[in-house]
């Protein structure tokens, strides 16, 4: 079996190391990959947004399964022009991706559906949106309508930032496009938690929970990253708020998506807050987070490629989905600057002097190879992940395996799992 993966982050290289596992002994390919995946999926030098070339790739090379991984190939249609072509992919179509790539769209489709969410109101020009932040309470939160790597989200403490937030987004255009419009919502309160999940179109599975680190600072100051490390389970996420969640957000969002001829089938992500008034979504994302993922996967007992096969084939209510006991943290290692300016090209040392175990992993992410040598090609260079019986213990031990990679402006937060 031919197995095709779309990207090349830390989400990526997690995936293909768990699909490497698979029972269905599959032949990876990975478009674009990064080199720490080489071993385990042969790297194929197309751009995970080319989707032509992607296509002619998959036709060429008779893949029969494709899995997407970033959010751009989905608003693109990656899954639409797959799908023409009669082959198995699996991800939303553009008009259920839409859910991510759009915030304008999520927000009205959980007002409309009454799915628990923060107040909010959207402006394409800014003179109305800084009128409408005059009189709203601090702290407020401001995003960029459409996809930013992540990094399009301020939390507002007064006029002040909120002004300079609008004017990053919609003057000076730092998110390009994306910025067109804004979303101005309510802070909201609480504890966050990430749950990714299967769904076949009418059924979802959620998977273990998460809890990322988004800001790029200890104890979480700083500027939004795209994450700088995760734990899972979430220790908040209870099993009476899991339920909680699937009959108010979860399960009501895919029921919804179908009704309005939006059938989502792919991974979706909820991001949550747990407030006082209970459960809220933050966000929704087509696709699995980074580095959720990478704390996620190795928690899972069984067969994932199986799992994605049979969330498009529509039986995910028969799927046999098992969750491992303990907990699992990951620290991604950074080059300092993230997520503004840094630089890159950097020898990473230390990498051949970690051997493979069953409860520590590193799946590389920003990096590149030159004579035999890994270097450093991005603000998240790679991710070290460690499971343990505890969150605590798998952090201490992640930690211990990162002190092993060393590169000129390595800088990692050092609070992951430790609070």
């Amino acid at each position: 079996m031919k197995v095709l993966i779309i990207g090349s982050g830390g989400r990526e290289s997690a995936m293909v190391w768990k699909i490497s596992k698979s029972k269905l002994s599959p032949k990876i390919y990975a478009a674009p990959g990064n080199p720490g995946m080489e071993g385990l999926a042969e790297l194929v030098n197309i751009a995970a947004t080319d989707i032509h070339a992607l296509l002619e790739f998959a036709v060429n090379e008779k893949i029969d399964f494709t899995i997407v991984g970033p959010d751009d190939p989905l608003a693109l249609g990656v899954v639409d022009v797959f799908e023409e072509k009669g082959l198995k992919i699996f991800g939303p179509r553009k008009n259920a991706a839409i859910i991510e790539y759009s915030k304008e769209f999520s927000k009205d489709f959980m007002k409309r559906n009454n799915i628990p969410t923060a107040a909010y109101e959207v402006f394409e020009d800014k003179d109305k949106a800084y009128a409408y932040i005059e009189k709203q309470k601090f702290p407020i939160v401001i995003k960029a309508d459409g996809l930013a790597l992540g990094k399009g989200v301020y939390i507002c403490g007064d006029l002040t930032e909120s002004r300079l937030a609008v004017q990053d987004i919609m003057e000076l255009s730092k998110f390009g496009d994306s910025g067109k419009k804004i979303v101005v919502e309510e802070y909201l309160e609480g504890v966050e938690v990430s749950v990714l999940s299967f769904v076949d179109g009418k059924t979802v599975v959620p998977m273990i929970s998460a809890k990322d680190h988004k800001r790029a600072f200890d104890g979480d100051k700083g500027a939004n990253t795209g994450g700088m490390g995760a734990v899972a389970p979430n220790p908040i996420y209870d099993e009476e708020m899991a339920n909680r969640c699937m009959d108010e957000i979860f399960a009501p969002t895919v029921a919804a998506m179908a009704k309005e001829d939006r059938e989502f089938k792919g991974f979706l992500f909820f991001g949550l807050m747990i407030t006082k008034n209970g459960p809220k979504v933050i966000e929704y994302n087509a696709r699995l987070g980074d580095p959720e993922t990478q704390v996620v996967l190795p928690m899972l007992e069984s067969d994932f490629l199986k799992i994605c096969i049979d969330c498009l084939d529509g039986s995910l209510d028969k799927a046999d989905i098992r969750w491992k006991e303990g907990a699992s943290v990951c620290v991604v290692l950074a080059s300092e600057g993230y997520p503004a300016e840094f630089k890159k090209g950097f020898e990473i040392k230390g990498l051949s002097l970690i051997e493979e175990k069953e409860d520590i992993f590193i799946f590389t992410a920003g990096v590149k190879k030159e004579n035999e040598r890994f270097l450093t090609n991005g603000g998240r260079v790679l991710g070290v992940a460690a499971m343990a019986d505890n969150s605590l213990e798998a952090a201490n031990k992640a930690y211990a395996y990162a002190e092993h990679i060393v590169f000129e402006n390595k800088y990692c937060r050092k609070d992951i799992g430790r609070k």
